[in-house]
């Protein structure tokens, strides 16, 4: 398999939308055993000034995902899903995730470089609100093997 192209880097993928539901966050609680009120109980959330139910911090996966298969399934990167291992990821919120904001995130590939045989993208994804402004941003590096690796 060639090296991806590393004319990639700058490339900015269309904003995808992901509209958050109070169940979702919930669910994506239970499933993390995050016991934390705010993530259950919408009463108890309110009280903490919140307009409903926020999610985990690490909810963000759900929401980035489906920029990341916009960038996985678009032919002209290269990627094969079957190649890709999930690097580092850091997360820095500049609020809660709230249910019932509906989120729009924009991926970025900063930079393609090779290292024996195998690329690391780094991406970072803006997630932003209705109003536009910035809720959280993830920096992640995904390494795509080589086909010796």
């Amino acid at each position: 398999m060639p090296p991806l192209n590393p004319n990639l880097a700058g490339r900015v993928f269309p904003p995808t939308t992901y509209l958050v539901g109070r169940e979702k966050v919930r669910e994506f609680a239970r499933a993390v055993r995050a016991t934390n009120p705010l993530h259950h109980d919408v009463e108890a959330s309110r009280t903490a000034g919140f307009a409903d139910v926020i999610a985990p911090t690490t909810f963000t996966a759900v929401v980035q995902s489906p920029s990341v298969t916009q960038l996985v399934q678009t032919p002209d990167t290269g990627l094969d899903p079957h190649r890709i291992v999930h690097g580092s990821e850091k997360i820095e919120y500049r609020r809660p995730i709230v249910a019932g904001a509906e989120l729009s995130t924009t991926l970025t590939i900063t930079d393609v470089t090779e290292r024996a045989g195998s690329s690391i993208l780094s991406t970072i994804c803006e997630i932003r609100d209705e109003s536009g402004d910035l809720v959280v941003t993830i920096t992640s590096s995904l390494l795509h093997r080589g086909d010796d690796v």
